[in-house]
């Protein structure tokens, strides 16, 4: 995060304090993509005001196009489980939206057990018109992930149709299935 920022600081300075033709030994830097400047300013803005119960975690600082959220319900059916997801934006963002996905495996109507989303605002064009537009922001998806444990849960659009079907039949023994999930791969 902070060590772009330097960098794109210290090029730039670079530039400004070369006055004199200068004979390049190593070639020109590579050019800072849009993507790249956006984030910059969005992980900023996201690290500042995630939820509670998020935490953002970057594998490499200089590779802001890549990481994690881990998300800690601390209520609801998911309470006391540890939910990592994974996100990965193309050098296209903000025009088209990040690429998420779910590395822990659960019981939800809303993501499949192979980590697959369903999340309006992570679609290109969804019907609802809720869809991903280059207004939205990586906070957005961080709360949107949040909120599928809370408030946009929804077991009438099933991405895991059986999980639905499951809570509308007997919603205590989806409680039992979602908690045996919990403790079996989401334990904190």
């Amino acid at each position: 995060m902070i060590t772009l920022t330097k960098r794109l600081k210290k090029e730039a300075e670079n530039r400004n304090n070369s006055s004199t033709p200068v004979k390049h030994e190593h070639p020109a830097p590579k050019r800072i993509s849009i993507r790249d400047k956006l984030l910059v300013k969005e992980v900023q803005e996201m690290e500042q005001t995630i939820p509670s119960t998020c935490r953002v975690k970057f594998e490499n600082p200089d590779a802001l196009h890549e990481f994690s959220v881990i998300i800690q319900p601390d209520e609801g059916f998911w309470k006391s489980g540890k939910f990592l997801f994974h996100v990965v934006i193309n050098e296209d963002y903000n025009i088209s939206p990040p690429i998420v996905k779910c590395l822990t495996k659960l019981w939800h109507p809303n993501i499949s057990e192979e980590g697959e989303i369903c999340l309006s605002l992570l679609r290109q064009n969804s019907i609802d018109g809720l869809g991903w537009a280059p207004t939205r922001k990586l906070k957005d998806v961080v709360w949107g992930l949040n909120s599928l444990f809370t408030d946009l849960l929804n077991f009438e659009d099933p991405l895991n149709i059986e999980a639905a079907e499951h809570y509308r039949k007997d919603r205590s023994s989806f409680e039992v299935k979602v908690r045996e999930y919990v403790n079996q791969f989401a334990k904190r």
